[in-house]
């Protein structure tokens, strides 16, 4: 299948670095990286020396990782970045933040970019006023989100109303916990991302 099925923690192990993909779990002893910092499958004793390519590939694929994007996805986003003025760099990095998994994830209306694009698919969420059901819409500013009638309802998001209250949102969101709405007040900040990733790196893979 094209997208990963499998555990994801794997993925972290295999890149060599926490891409805190399981959410809260990432931030317990029972993250699986924690305890095998080191890649899934036999151990070998000699270290591989990687070759630049090897780590401009490396990054690109933990970029994939965090937004859980496919690679065509990624080629595109990456297309549009360098179409855009400005750093290609952090024109990709804004292109992933708007998209509408990740702005779910930034409400706090997920614990993860995984769980905030399921509840994207299972219609739980508005854009503008309208049921939204792709993950991947990359919004714009001054767009609103917010649950729809059925996603009010359910018994999840009556547990995140009463936490919710307390979540730091970047400034680049406005956050109403009353009635759980968010709004892109502005082009996200790359600073105050804390990418896992080096878009720099990201561009050189691309621009060979």
């Amino acid at each position: 299948m094209a997208r990963n099925t499998g555990p994801v923690c794997r993925i972290c192990r295999r890149l060599g670095d926490k891409l805190y993909l399981k959410g809260e779990k990432c931030f317990t002893p029972k993250c699986p990286f924690e305890r095998r910092p080191y890649p899934p499958g036999q151990r070998s004793l000699r270290r591989r020396k990687v070759s630049d390519r090897g780590l401009q590939l490396r990054e690109k694929q933990k970029g994939r990782a965090v937004y859980g994007v496919l690679e065509r996805q990624f080629q595109r986003y990456y297309a549009e970045a360098a179409r855009r003025h400005g750093i290609t760099g952090d024109n990709l990095l804004k292109v992933l933040e708007l998209r509408l998994d990740n702005v779910v994830y930034r409400l706090g209306f997920g614990q993860s970019r995984a769980q905030a694009r399921q509840l994207v698919r299972d219609g739980h969420i508005t854009v503008n006023g309208r049921k939204a059901s792709t993950p991947s819409h990359v919004l714009k500013v001054n767009d609103g989100v917010g649950l729809t009638e059925k996603g009010q309802k359910t018994r999840f998001f009556e547990s995140v109303r009463e936490e919710i209250g307390g979540k730091e949102v970047p400034s680049w969101l406005k956050l109403d916990p009353a009635n759980m709405t968010g709004q892109v007040v502005a082009e996200p900040v790359p600073e105050e991302v804390g990418a896992k990733f080096s878009t720099a790196t990201i561009v050189e893979y691309y621009s060979r």
